[in-house]
């Protein structure tokens, strides 16, 4: 919610990629990840900013940890800050992680890649 690169092109991003591709060939899921300004960071503050920016696929919420303030997915993935893009293939397993912005290009490519390996 706070994060630039998230708001100006990581979002609007993931919402072209839910509307160009079936849902039956690519999922798309953001998570919300708080590693820091936690006051503000709220479950109603989140509700509000998806309606607001009208965020059509599921979000969910990373759990805190722990073990220090990077929530348990982000550590667990090792992403590194925001905003990451993560490519899993129909099997689960990790095939691309991304940190900052990524090409439309490049992204097109990369999902191409895994829906003709998906057959």
């Amino acid at each position: 919610m706070l994060c630039p690169g998230c708001v100006s092109h990581g979002l609007p991003q993931a919402q072209r990629v839910r509307r160009l591709f079936a849902e039956e060939q690519v999922a798309v899921l953001g998570l919300h990840t708080v590693f820091e300004h936690h006051a503000a960071m709220t479950e109603v503050a989140l509700e509000a900013f998806l309606h607001e920016y009208r965020i059509d696929f599921p979000v969910g919420v990373d759990a805190p940890s722990d073990a220090g303030p990077i929530p348990r997915t982000m550590a667990a993935y090792g992403m590194r800050g925001t905003p990451t893009l993560l490519l899993i293939d129909k099997q689960g397993r990790l095939r691309r992680q991304f940190f900052g912005q990524v090409e439309d290009l490049v992204l097109g490519a990369e999902i191409a890649v895994l829906l003709g390996e998906a057959g």
